[in-house]
């Protein structure tokens, strides 16, 4: 079975089901890269708020490694794979979310798309009930490098279905904004952003929700159960 849901609803959905939490709601929000995750994030954090939910976003991207880092692994051409993150330290403040009490703060970083590099500190939870945590590997079964443990530290999780060919199109647009040439854009593309993708893509199978956009992205999604219903 599945629906057409606005935004509205999904938010309304998100504040049923936190209503019932006794700590802090944490929903995950994955797909492939491209897929539109921080905005769908945004979007629903504005509806939640229009509702009177106090909602924060906290992005998977602030867990990025440095380019330093990167380099020291030799995993610079590589980086936004699942081992160019620090997933243990996603996990820890993961579950700082869930088990420190309202008002005791919990700081979270950001990503800076300008200088390619984590922020940190960049966002700050106190008193938000619901956290909204979007990013390419939320539900990627991978113990060997520790994504594994994430699914547990999530109370719901939606996949963003989205085609390969608008996932190109955008990811292009997204490199070149980024001061990329079209072709490094295209290679980039091509070489790391599409195999991630892939990778993502079989993940679906461990979400509540699925989420597929309308011809009108802006008017909602069409909504199914995941596999894992």
């Amino acid at each position: 079975m599945s629906a057409t849901e606005t935004v509205a609803d999904l938010a309304a959905r998100v504040a049923a089901q936190a209503r019932n939490c006794p700590r802090r709601f944490v929903l995950g929000i994955t797909g492939p890269p491209g897929a539109g995750k921080s905005t769908v994030a945004e979007r629903l954090r504005t509806a939640l708020r229009e509702l009177g939910q106090r909602a924060e976003v906290a992005p998977m991207d602030g867990f990025h490694l440095t380019d330093s880092a990167l380099d020291r692994a030799g995993l610079r051409d590589r980086k936004g794979a699942p081992a160019t993150f620090d997933v243990a330290g996603y996990c820890d403040r993961l579950r700082a979310l869930r088990d420190r009490p309202l008002g005791q703060p919990v700081p979270w970083p950001g990503y800076d798309r300008v200088r390619h590099e984590p922020v940190p500190g960049a966002v700050l939870f106190d008193r938000q009930p619901i956290v909204i945590t979007e990013g390419n590997y939320l539900l990627l079964d991978d113990p060997v490098t520790g994504w594994s443990a994430v699914r547990g530290l999530l109370d719901a999780a939606w996949y963003l279905d989205v085609p390969d060919h608008l996932l190109t199109d955008r990811l292009r647009e997204r490199h070149r904004r980024g001061g990329k040439s079209p072709e490094l854009a295209a290679r980039l593309v091509a070489g790391n952003d599409l195999p991630n993708a892939a990778l993502v893509r079989e993940t679906e199978r461990r979400a509540d929700l699925v989420l597929t956009p309308t011809p009108d992205s802006a008017a909602g999604w069409v909504v199914r159960a995941g596999a894992r219903r």
